[in-house]
């Protein structure tokens, strides 16, 4: 029981983690000019909490297989305090992530129409290859614009 206690309090550790980790990245996308490096760092950080609580889930599960438990453990006061207090966490940072990636996508909404703009004026040069004047050949003579 003990190791399912600690195992519960791992969990909420490492979600509240998670929710500074969500605050910052929500931070960072929230600025004018999104520091690539630095949300790349944050995401990177997120992936490994995440990862952290998906093995410690798993390690949860196994324990309740062991001792014929299943949350959200009513019978036991403690148990199902920090279950519940696991899911209204959860439900919050879901929450949060869910809002993170709307953020994420307007980005990349921008970034793609700021592309759209600038590809049809990318083909078009004022000097040619060799640093001459782009001209316009027209019946055989280059004529410089």
């Amino acid at each position: 029981m003990e190791k399912l206690q600690a195992t519960l309090d791992a969990v909420l550790e490492n979600l509240n983690q998670l929710s500074g980790i969500l605050s910052e990245e929500q931070t960072l996308l929230c600025a004018g000019h999104i520091n690539s490096v630095a949300l790349q760092k944050v995401t990177d950080i997120k992936s490994a909490t995440l990862a952290t609580v998906q093995y410690l889930d798993k390690n949860r599960q196994e324990i309740e297989v062991r001792l014929q438990l299943q949350a959200p453990y009513e019978a036991d006061t403690e148990l199902f305090e920090r279950w519940q207090a696991i899911q209204t966490l959860t439900a919050r940072l879901h929450d949060m992530n869910k809002h993170n990636g709307m953020l994420l996508n307007q980005h990349i909404s921008y970034t793609n129409e700021a592309i759209a703009i600038l590809k049809p004026r990318h083909g078009q040069s004022l000097y040619g290859p060799d640093g001459q004047s782009a001209g316009l050949v027209m019946g055989g003579r280059k004529i410089n614009l």
